[in-house]
């Protein structure tokens, strides 16, 4: 463990970045999915209402690849420190401003854009934050603890769900009912201000990562790192991106969608199954530390294409499971889902920055990551949303077991080098 103390600070600088793009993500994912609709849209069908929050919802995704573009060039040009304080304050920004916004009643119209507006910048500043915080933790980590490092950006998941799912408990069991939805909603958004401003604290007390001025020093950056990236690496990123689609769509599956549809159309209330999912978030971290230590130990190619087979397999359980009707079913269904979430979502810290040498990987990384989520993380939730409204529930699963299949193509066919200058 003495790496991890000698490192301390530069881990905790990478884990709070993504604990609060976590938190920052779910809190509106589990809005989205109880009071967004009829706070901002017009009276119309709930399902229709539901339909259009998480079309918000997934505006940060296409949003993400632009920041990605954006807060890789810099992490490129300038460097992994300075990038990674801009992104964690255009989010932490985004965040709390939502708690501000009035709703449909209130503005009309204006109402949904201004949410749709701070989704993009949540989504923006989010698209700089994943790489650069798997980049900071990887390019310090000590030679065979590269995983175990770049597992701890992901662990600010778990960290992050817990922290906003938590806090959506809390509020429910303490507030009736039309408080939670008058205003109750809303202190998740203000309290984000405290884990940006922690997470800022600590950013800025670490320097700039061994790797990159080693890059640096043997070369000048390219004027253009997007350029070259796509010149000599396209199919690394075509491949990285597959090879992040299952993280994503189990992920928002298993968590924004499951409560949308678990709180409506299969009936149990929204304590007992935010209850539920707060205690299956204990497997996603147990899932990212174990493929964190195998992939140290046996390659984080392997790992996760392991868990790519697993996230195929995952498909077939998880409608049935969903609509068994039984809670303690349902509990077992999201705690496998999220247990495999965990293992195919602990090797990407490492395995990403082996497809691209340090002077484009920031972009890359950035890149690959955020074009992942367009289609694991706002194209299937939408997807689900329609099947199940269509009544084909028990056929979500298979949307799991294709991303799973992408996922394992991704993997097999990258090609991951030795660090090199670009």
């Amino acid at each position: 463990m003495q790496p991890v103390r000698q490192n301390a600070r530069v881990l905790s600088a990478a884990l709070a970045g993504t604990a609060v793009e976590f938190y920052d993500f779910y809190i509106y994912a589990t809005a989205a999915a109880l009071v967004f609709g009829p706070l901002f849209f017009p009276e119309q069908s709930p399902a229709a209402q539901l339909a259009l929050s998480f079309l918000t919802f997934g505006i940060a995704f296409f949003a993400r690849p632009v920041g990605a573009i954006a807060f890789g060039h810099f992490g490129d040009r300038v460097g992994r420190k300075s990038t990674l304080v801009a992104s964690l304050m255009l989010m932490g920004g985004s965040t709390l401003l939502i708690a501000f916004l009035p709703t449909y009643a209130q503005a009309g119209w204006i109402a949904p854009a201004l949410l749709c507006l701070l989704r993009f910048g949540q989504g923006f500043g989010l698209g700089g934050e994943w790489g650069g915080a798997a980049l900071l933790a990887v390019e310090n980590a000590p030679k065979g603890w590269e995983a175990r490092f770049g597992a701890a950006p992901q662990f600010g998941a778990p960290l992050g769900f817990l922290a906003a799912n938590g806090l959506f408990l809390a509020l429910g069991l303490w507030l009736p009912e039309a408080e939670f939805k008058a205003w109750g909603w809303r202190v998740p958004f203000l309290l984000s201000a405290v884990l940006v401003g922690l997470g800022l604290w600590v950013r800025l007390k670490i320097g700039e990562t061994p790797q990159f001025r080693e890059a640096l020093e043997r070369e000048a950056p390219p004027a253009v790192p997007l350029a070259r990236l796509f010149a000599r690496h396209g199919w690394a990123v075509i491949a990285g991106t597959a090879g992040a689609v299952a993280c994503f769509a189990i992920f928002y599956l298993a968590t924004a969608f499951a409560l949308a549809v678990g709180t409506s159309a299969l009936g149990y209330s929204r304590t007992e199954f935010l209850s539920t999912q707060l205690v299956a978030n204990l497997f996603l971290a147990l899932g990212i530390g174990v493929a964190a230590w195998r992939s140290d130990r046996k390659g984080s190619r392997s790992t996760l294409a392991i868990g790519a087979v697993a996230t195929v397999a995952l498909g077939f359980v998880f409608g049935p499971g969903l609509q068994s009707g039984s809670l303690l079913a349902v509990f077992l269904t999201l705690s496998a889902a999220l247990f495999v979430m965990g293992y195919v979502y602990g090797p990407l810290g490492a395995w990403l920055p082996t497809l691209y040498p340090p002077l484009v990987r920031y972009s890359g990384v950035s890149v690959a990551f955020n074009a992942g989520g367009i289609v694991g993380g706002a194209l299937t939730p939408l997807v689900a949303q329609a099947m199940a409204t269509s009544g084909n529930l028990i056929f979500v699963g298979t949307l799991i077991s294709l991303a799973g299949l992408v996922t394992l193509v991704g993997v097999l066919t990258a090609r991951q080098q030795a660090v090199a200058p670009a």
